[in-house]
């Protein structure tokens, strides 16, 4: 990540205090661990900005470095003139971090005070009359090299992943929906209106596809390989363990030759009846090599396991809110039959026939990842179109340690989640299906941050 530093100026505060800010963000952000560009110090008054025309030369060298930067920040070491800064950064087009320098006591005298604490507010002000997005976290005032601006700094490079990842993107919709669920219907004009673009593929291409490699291609055998290296594939038969294979070169396929970012599958019952495979543990591979993979064909949780994993950089998983646990009121058992991503679980996987559609059909269903959830923080969100309009939830809870008992099929963990009734309810009321998706974390904040502010989603509270 790197950010453009951006410091304001007033005339008659003191100048050694803006010195002093531009050796102080620098070291900020390389201490955190990030990339920065500045502007040269000789191209305007102290290199900060003050009046219109200081603005102008500061968005020209924005533009100039168009494909530089991932965020701003906008740094106040004093009370700055908001004309020199909305003029400078009306046209920025990605987040905007607002940071205000701390008064000290006992340096209130004229040659020290800084007054930023009030001046933040003119600034924030003069945005909002733009209706220019940025970021404020709290506290209200914070010194560049204090760890309250350290953690800012690690959300605000989080909110500029997801919103720099979710503004444009590109999603493969392989297969129809599934008839028994109208739970996962999706507005595809709706999804372009945010910048996602939709790829649909016919699922009999994908299977035709399969039906055509031979078991000897190289890249078969090596996404074999990749299979018995990510988990427990001892007791796979080597047809079923092939056609895995070639499925999930199929996958990587349409993936490469479209760009996409995600995936959605039509995961049951064609794979089932013609291959005598469950594509589950493809899916989990591909999410821990950062390509969202959710099953059946839901495309909103396709959207928020990125969403999250943009936030996190870590693996998300969908999931069915799927048991009560016990007489627990706040917990629930999260479970899928077997698409969880292996770094999600406490231990390797095995993959087995799908209890569900062996019941029927024994040896059809040989793909399942089974195994638990280890135990994390974690946030849980997904979203729903609805009249030309995206809406979204999020919320955070955590995976316990419980025990879930070994009848118990397919990837699944106990989530603690507090005042879970309440949430569940308002989930019903407002029209969220039974999926909900898993993200390493708590990244509320980061997530309504990039969605309410700058992707303009709108926000369901269940909180």
């Amino acid at each position: 990540m790197r950010f453009a530093l951006f410091f304001g100026n007033r005339g008659f505060m003191p100048e050694q205090l803006l010195s002093d800010a531009r050796k102080d963000m620098v070291e900020a952000v390389t201490r955190a661990g990030y990339d920065y560009i500045i502007m040269d110090e000789q191209a305007t008054r102290f290199g900060a900005v003050e009046t219109r025309d200081e603005g102008r030369i500061y968005a020209k060298w924005l533009e100039e470095n168009r494909d530089n930067f991932d965020g701003i920040i906008l740094c106040m070491p004093i009370f700055i003139d908001e004309n020199g800064a909305i003029t400078a950064l009306e046209k920025a087009g990605v987040p905007i971090l607002m940071q205000a320098y701390p008064d000290e006591l006992g340096k209130l005298d004229f040659q020290h005070r800084r007054d930023a604490f009030c001046g933040k507010f003119s600034v924030t002000d003069v945005f909002e009359q733009y209706k220019v997005p940025y970021t404020v976290l709290p506290p209200h005032v914070v010194h560049p090299l204090s760890a309250e601006f350290a953690s800012n700094l690690n959300d605000f490079a989080a909110i500029c992943r997801v919103v720099a990842g979710m503004k444009s993107f590109n999603v493969g919709c392989i297969g129809a929906r599934t008839t028994a669920f109208k739970t996962v219907r999706f507005d595809e004009l709706t999804a372009q209106r945010y910048g996602i673009n939709i790829e649909s593929f016919d699922l009999s291409e994908l299977i035709f596809k399969v039906q055509n490699k031979s078991n000897e291609d190289p890249a078969v055998v090596d996404k074999k390989n990749v299979l018995l290296n990510y988990t427990n594939c001892s007791n796979v038969p080597e047809e079923n363990l092939n056609n895995l294979a070639k499925v999930g070169v199929v996958l990587d396929e349409y993936i490469n030759e479209y760009h996409l970012d995600a995936i959605t599958l039509r995961c049951w019952n064609e794979m089932e009846d013609i291959l005598h495979i469950c594509p589950c543990v493809l899916l989990g591979e591909l999410n821990d090599r950062g390509i969202i993979a959710s099953c059946e064909m839901d495309l909103c949780s396709a959207i928020t396991m990125r969403a999250m994993h943009l936030a996190s950089l870590q693996a998300t998983a969908c999931l069915d809110w799927n048991n009560n646990y016990g007489n627990a009121v706040n917990k629930v058992i999260l479970f899928h039959c077997g698409p969880v991503p292996q770094s999600l679980m406490t231990g390797p996987g095995e993959v087995t026939d799908h209890k569900m559609i062996a019941k029927l059909n024994p040896g059809h269903g040989w793909g399942s990842n089974e195994g638990r959830i280890r135990h994390f923080p974690m946030t849980f969100a997904n979203c729903k179109m609805e009249d030309g309009k995206l809406y979204i939830y999020c919320s955070e809870g955590e995976f316990t340690e419980d025990i879930i008992e070994d009848g118990y099929f397919g990837c699944a963990g106990v989530a603690q989640i507090s005042d879970l009734e309440t949430k569940l309810n308002k989930l019903a009321r407002n029209g969220f299906k039974h999926h909900t998706t898993v993200g390493v974390g708590h990244l509320k904040k980061v997530l309504e941050e990039a969605f309410k502010y700058y992707l303009k989603y709108e926000i369901i509270d269940i909180d």
